[in-house]
């Protein structure tokens, strides 16, 4: 055995889970069985997903899945009529009772929303923006945080026949606008303001300033501060903005979700390029539903009355997420204004105990963060209503896994990993609650995805090799495309190892078949001949307890090829300087070999990151190297960038 495990299922774990059943229902031996004719037999898969779960057609599919045209552009549901909305929203599935949405203001403030009055206002917005002119297959901008109404934005532009176009809250105008002129946008949906760390964010004076920038954009709507906002505010402008509440305070509160092809795209959500412009990824009404629908239905073990928080952004694929999973499934989705640490270190696990979440999502740079803190602020909040925790974002590495699973999951409850991302419309390797934990580890492919770990020439790698992470067939939730861009989508995923979806993830599998990623391809550090993924020695970084973030990249070397850097972000108490570099320098070579000694070592305040908290690896090369650091629209925090750069100028612990 490679590694202890460090949770086990349970018998009441497993006959309570969801892929028992199914696994009972279609004949299977065990769970083995079932991956394999779920990629054996893709059709039967997604037919029985469809089938199982109840996703609706308003006309009946007459083709699960057909390839004709190759891998890449294969059609789902083809013939069929449905439309992602009316399946969330379908008065018939549960109790209208029961609390669709709860929000939590930052100042402790709580609205609710049953699901009969999320799908009301959801009508009514749907009346609003056909009323202004916006119609099918017309692109619609969401500059929202994470509130009740954002889901009913959300819902509405998709009954319509819409295609929603997610944007992150905290983005500015330039980069919303790149967005939205590649999209095509006619119109955009935002907030007057909202609250970040005790401030006032004017999401509105953002939202102007994208207008000008989008030609094609004719109406905003503003979700004004306050229940009756009275008359226009000052920078109204009368030809475009048009305020929220007080049309849908006139509109009807039903709405007949129109019947869609069922590969009718639905949504755009941009991810962040290595270089260049973002690129728009395309997901489909049937598509990401049907996708969602197995990863958490079935794999992930989310039930109807789980109480689900993932405290996140629109503009990552967890926000539209969250709201599919917890209306189809019949859960309720708990929203939190702000951040997961203000206004202290306990906000987040005061949250779960409030709302009672039984079902946590967060990346692991969240659990980092929030380990600074120490136990004490877990410690005083009651988890027990938690059954299960789900990240994804980026690798863990073993000392922040140990710490999350023993103060939160308090040893009882399941980390279920999954590495995916918003191309694929949700997880290529996953966890579940059939399977032990190890650290760090995952158990396995998602069902019905044809999951491999290859070689350069595309052949499977033994046990215990890093390869790349491939995709052997495609999926329901794979993007159709990127948007107006099919060679870049080609060149992107499909022609790397041609007739292979290359996702750009190194990984491996040991000897229980767990699997483990190892972070991007794109980042690899390349050493006496040896690749190495740079969480592997970030991981060593952190084991030192002296550090709390680290970002480790390979930089050119006029004589090696390459050599490694690392950014760090000190440990509280810790000097940054030679001694501390000393001793990180020693920590690499120790567990890695001498041919891994850092050239570089810069201590910063913070390293650049996403806003779904992912470090920018390849902005901390291209600043060591001098270079273009390419798209930064993405960054939470662009301030990291300058620091860095004047860091590295300085010369700071050149080793």
């Amino acid at each position: 055995m490679t590694a202890p495990y460090a949770w086990q299922p349970d018998a009441r774990t497993v006959a309570n889970a969801t892929l028992t059943a199914f696994i009972s229902r279609h004949g299977m031996t065990d769970y083995d069985a079932l991956l394999a004719r779920s990629t054996a037999d893709p059709e039967w898969f997604w037919n029985t997903i469809i089938d199982n779960f109840g996703i609706t057609f308003t006309t009946p599919y007459q083709k699960v899945m057909d390839s004709g045209d190759g891998a890449p552009w294969t059609r789902w549901c083809v013939g069929g009529e449905t439309n992602l909305a009316a399946n969330c929203l379908d008065p018939g599935r549960y109790d209208e009772t029961m609390d669709a949405v709860v929000w939590e203001s930052e100042e402790g403030a709580v609205r609710r929303w049953s699901r009969a009055e999320l799908r009301a206002e959801t009508a009514r917005l749907a009346h609003v923006l056909r009323d202004e002119g916006i119609g099918t297959g017309d692109a619609v901008g969401l500059y929202l945080p994470l509130l009740p109404e954002t889901f009913a934005a959300f819902f509405a532009i998709a009954a319509i026949g819409g295609i929603v176009v997610p944007l992150f809250s905290g983005f500015a105008a330039e980069a919303a606008a790149d967005r939205l002129n590649d999209a095509g946008a006619v119109a955009l949906l935002t907030a007057e303001s909202t609250r970040r760390r005790g401030r006032k964010i004017a999401l509105k004076l953002v939202a102007d300033a994208i207008a000008v920038r989008v030609p094609t954009l004719r109406r905003t709507l503003v979700l004004r501060d306050g229940e009756d906002a009275g008359a226009d505010p000052d920078g109204w402008d009368p030809g475009r903005d048009r305020d929220w509440r007080a049309l849908c305070a006139q509109a009807p509160e039903t709405w007949a979700p129109l019947a869609l092809p069922a590969d009718t795209p639905f949504m755009l959500i941009y991810t962040s390029g290595t270089t260049g412009k973002a690129k728009g990824t395309v997901h489909t009404h049937c598509g990401f539903l049907a996708k969602l629908t197995a990863d958490f239905g079935l794999s992930l073990d989310f039930h109807a009355g789980d109480r689900f928080l993932w405290m996140s952004d629109m503009g990552w694929v967890v926000g539209p997420m969250q709201g599919v999973v917890s209306t189809f499934l019949g859960g309720t989705l708990v929203l939190a204004e702000g951040t997961p640490d203000w206004p202290d270190p306990g906000r987040l696990w005061r949250l779960v105990e409030r709302h009672r979440v039984s079902y946590l999502g967060l990346a692991p740079t969240v659990a980092r963060a929030l380990m600074r803190h120490g136990a004490g602020p877990v410690a005083a909040a009651d988890l027990d209503s938690l059954r299960i925790v789900v990240s994804s974002g980026e690798p863990w590495n073993p000392d922040s896994w140990r710490w999350f699973f023993e103060h939160v999951c308090r040893g009882r409850v399941p980390i279920l990993n999954v590495s995916g991302g918003t191309e694929i419309g949700w997880g290529i390797l996953t966890g579940t609650p059939l399977h032990p934990l190890k650290p760090c580890a995952f158990a396995g492919p998602c069902l019905g995805m044809g999951a491999d770990i290859v070689d350069p020439e595309g052949r499977s790698v033994a046990d215990g090799e890093v390869g790349e992470l491939v995709l052997r067939q495609p999926s329901i939730g794979l993007t159709r495309g990127l948007w107006r861009d099919p060679e870049r989508y080609l060149d992107s995923y499909w022609r790397t190892l041609p007739g292979l979806w290359v996702h750009g993830d190194w990984a491996s599998r040991d000897a229980e078949g767990m699997w483990y990623i190892h972070g991007r391809s794109d980042d690899t550090i390349k050493l006496a001949g040896k690749r190495t993924g740079p969480a592997e020695i970030e991981s060593r970084l952190l084991a030192t307890g002296r550090v709390v973030e680290a970002a480790a990249c390979g930089i050119t070397d006029p004589v090696k090829g390459q050599a490694v850097a690392l950014a760090v972000v000190p440990a509280a108490g810790e000097a940054a300087g030679p001694e501390l570099a000393a001793a990180l320098a020693a920590a690499v070579v120790d567990g890695l070999g001498a041919p891994y000694r850092p050239a570089w070592i810069v201590f910063v305040d913070a390293l650049p990151k996403t806003r779904s908290q992912k470090v920018m690896r390849r902005v901390v090369r291209a600043v060591f190297e001098g270079r273009d650091p390419g798209d930064l629209a993405a960054l939470l925090n662009p301030e990291a960038v300058e620091a860095l750069k004047a860091r590295v100028a300085a010369g700071q612990a050149v080793l």
